[in-house]
């Protein structure tokens, strides 16, 4: 059944917030908040705010001036956010990219990157008996999405971490910029051998995702306790996962990181930390 949210108006003292991208169409983020603004009964609004690059400085500080709480932004913003703002989070900063912009009352912009605070709270929500120290992790992949699985790992303690990308020197540059002993870069595609004491597998490609090219990898020598998740979400449940599953290996899908990231923004602008159900997914994965 259809979770349908009832409509409501806004007043004059409507707190506002929104997701700035190009394109901005495809986001789930609008359908996301509305639903947490009408659970929790907020007097407020998240929109989509399709801005063009070129016009992206210009927008953020009117958005700021026109009494915005604040704004996620979406990919290629993600980058061009940081400069723009006046502080940034320790995990942007390490990061290398903003996704949610605060607008202090003062006018100042705080900068925040929530991607692998997403990450992390959807495995422990799917997979409760997790330990992030029980033994490396595989992460696929050397763009913004691994930088962010990356840092967020390394602050839960993994104890080795093995970068795995098409393009060999990118992870090498990567594991040199973090410059921690735990990062390892290895062949791709992947040896046997590398996943033989694995504990976490994780897919940060596009590759899987409807309209890519399907992800090769072999599984036959991981660990049938090792955790599998992607964060792609478009499919569900990928190729890679379907594979993992159907070998006995535990999968957590990537819907959950898109609605755990989203939990910090709407805390600041609207007040209130949102519960992550599944009505909630149900809801956002539906077509109306």
């Amino acid at each position: 059944m259809t979770t349908r949210i009832p409509y409501r108006t806004l007043s004059g003292t409507s707190r506002l917030a929104g997701v700035m991208g190009w394109p901005v169409s495809h986001s789930k983020s609008p359908r996301l908040h509305g639903y947490w603004l009408a659970k929790y009964g907020i007097d407020g609004s998240y929109m989509p705010l399709p801005v063009e690059p070129e016009n992206f400085q210009a927008a953020l500080i009117s958005l700021r001036n026109l009494g915005f709480s604040g704004v996620n932004v979406t990919v290629p913003q993600k980058e061009m956010a940081m400069p723009e703002c006046d502080e940034l989070s320790d995990r942007a900063r390490r990061i290398g990219a903003v996704n949610t912009v605060t607008f202090s009352k003062d006018g100042r912009l705080w900068g925040d990157n929530t991607d692998g605070f997403g990450f992390i709270e959807n495995l422990r929500q799917e997979a409760a008996n997790i330990d992030f120290t029980s033994g490396p992790a595989v992460v696929l992949g050397a763009g913004g999405a691994s930088r962010a699985v990356l840092v967020a790992l390394l602050d839960e303690g993994s104890p080795e971490i093995r970068i795995a990308n098409r393009t060999r020197k990118r992870a090498e540059d990567l594991a040199k910029e973090f410059n921690d002993p735990r990062l390892k870069v290895v062949d791709w595609p992947l040896d046997p051998k590398s996943l033989s004491d694995v504990a976490l597998v994780v897919n940060t490609t596009s590759l899987g995702m409807v309209g890519q090219p399907k992800l090769e990898i072999n599984l036959d020598g991981l660990p049938k306790s090792a955790l599998v998740t992607d964060i792609v979400y478009a499919p569900l449940i990928t190729d890679l996962l379907a594979q993992a599953k159907a070998r006995g290996n535990p999968v957590v899908d990537g819907l959950g990181m898109l609605l755990h990231q989203a939990r910090p923004g709407f805390h600041r602008w609207f007040g209130i930390d949102p519960e992550v159900t599944q009505e909630l997914r149900d809801f956002v994965l539906s077509p109306d």
